[in-house]
């Protein structure tokens, strides 16, 4: 049930942590975390700065009671089954890098494996149970996810061109990583004080919450009869901000970055988060979009050069976005080495099987003007020509 809410007021904490509890039949406990700071400051800025729709203001509160809910949810039954914070998640397959580097396409084929255990992206969007359904039968939450990205596509079909959305593929854990509240809401709206606060904050917590989740997700897993997988297999753009946290909670972690050149993948990163804000604002500034976000991933790519530089060879994989596409099996055995995996006879043909009906070619190709975003090559060169020195200079 929703409340009746005064218009400027839909995202206070109270009212939307009130909501949350009262969809979950009372819970209190959100467990630990900066989140109510975070959502305060989150108010401030969704009413100040974002210049929301209507719609928008209903989708992102919607979105926000719901990741609380899920939050009561996990608290919950962690509290009632303690083996599920007893699982060992300490050294997932990691795929980093920039939008449109083939990381989708490595996770998916890779996921072909069983020896991974992995998200869907129904679950990454609801991780926890909803009423009417069991842990076994978790088919309100695929029902939903169904339904949401069939929406979307209908709103916004060129997203299609940008990301193969599908509700039973799997998924970047962003999604689980949101319910922490520190991390990214800026790719839906435009919220610089948001965005600056964020980069103050201790994110470690945001990687914490995500291993828990993880544990829900196995033990869920493990409910509805999947057996585990060796290691997770994880992947997302977002781990490039904040590299050495990753190893912090995940100490065994091994990442396989992904190249490309920036001037193919930043125009195009643009006009996906744009095409997100024009869901949400009312005015979707393309400037804006291009200065923020090619800032923020030139920064994040020199962050995870100094990251990477004092540490083992064995934590690293560089993979280059031509040589997936191109021969994505001799990639993928490239991973499996460095993973110190098996690649049997049976996966490999599997793998060969989904390629075929998953090529690229079967997408539109997705088209964008770079200068709309203020994205010239000059530009381009001065943000990133130590990356391009470093890893596509060959």
């Amino acid at each position: 049930m929703t409340h009746s809410i005064a218009p400027g007021s839909e995202f206070a904490p109270d009212s939307l942590l009130a909501e949350a509890s009262a969809r979950a039949g009372g819970l209190e406990d959100f467990g630990p975390g900066d989140f109510r700071e975070a959502l305060e400051v989150l108010e401030g800025a969704l009413n100040q700065e974002a210049r929301l729709s209507t719609h928008g203001r209903g989708l992102l509160r919607e979105k926000l009671v719901a990741q609380l809910v899920n939050r009561l949810v996990i608290e919950d039954h962690c509290k009632r089954f303690p083996e599920i914070l007893q699982q060992p998640i300490d050294d997932p397959l990691v795929i980093v890098g920039l939008p449109r580097t083939g990381t989708t396409l490595l996770q998916r084929v890779l996921s072909v494996d069983p020896q991974f255990s992995k998200a869907q992206w129904w679950e990454t969007r609801y991780p926890a149970p909803l009423p009417g359904e069991t842990l076994e039968q978790p088919e309100v939450r695929i029902g939903r996810a169904k339904a949401e990205v069939a929406a979307m596509i209908e709103f916004v079909p060129q997203i299609l061109t940008i990301h193969p959305l599908d509700a039973e593929q799997p998924d970047e854990e962003f999604m689980l990583m949101e319910h922490s509240f520190l991390c990214a809401m800026d790719s839906y709206v435009n919220v610089p004080a948001y965005t600056a606060w964020l980069d103050r904050q201790d994110q470690v917590q945001v990687y914490a919450y995500l291993k828990k989740m993880l544990q829900f997700l196995s033990w869920q897993q493990a409910r509805r009869g999947i057996a585990p997988g060796r290691r997770w297999l994880l992947k997302s753009p977002q781990h490039l901000h904040t590299l050495e946290l990753l190893f912090q909670v995940f100490p065994r972690a091994q990442v396989v970055l992904t190249h490309r050149d920036p001037g193919k993948t930043i125009p195009s990163l643009a006009s996906f988060i744009h095409t997100l804000w024009q869901i949400y604002s009312e005015e979707a500034d393309p400037a804006q979009v291009g200065e923020q976000w090619n800032t923020r991933m030139a920064r994040a790519l020199r962050h995870t050069m100094a990251v990477r530089e004092p540490m083992p060879d064995g934590a690293f994989l560089d993979v280059h976005f031509e040589d997936t596409v191109s021969q994505p099996l001799e990639v993928v055995e490239r991973i499996y080495r460095f993973a110190g995996l098996e690649l049997t006879t049976d996966v490999r043909a599997a793998m060969t099987d989904w390629l075929a009906a998953n090529g690229r070619e079967k997408r539109a190709a997705h088209h964008y003007d770079a200068e709309a975003f203020g994205l010239d090559e000059a530009r381009l060169q001065r943000d990133y020509g130590e990356y391009r020195a470093r890893h596509l200079a060959h």
